[in-house]
């Protein structure tokens, strides 16, 4: 069990690292009124109204709750 929570923190670090990447590259073209290639916004669309930015918001939730389960794990063991 020990190993499945670590691993499923590490996967979801990486996603929530990627997603926030993302989303930071798609903002920062929006506010430099430029086309972001990288991204999953249309130019012009709104970074905030992007699959990007509720893909960034649901790793975020799901990374925290990795955390909180990887703490209680460690204090059972």
């Amino acid at each position: 069990m020990k190993n499945l929570v670590k691993a499923q923190f590490i996967v979801l670090l990486i996603g929530f690292l990627f997603a926030w990447t993302n989303f930071t590259i798609e903002l920062v073209s929006w506010l430099n009124k430029k086309s972001c290639a990288l991204g999953c916004a249309k130019p012009g669309t709104i970074p905030f109204l992007t699959p990007c930015f509720g893909g960034a918001i649901f790793f975020t939730i799901a990374f925290i709750l990795s955390i909180i389960i990887l703490r209680k794990t460690k204090s059972l063991l």
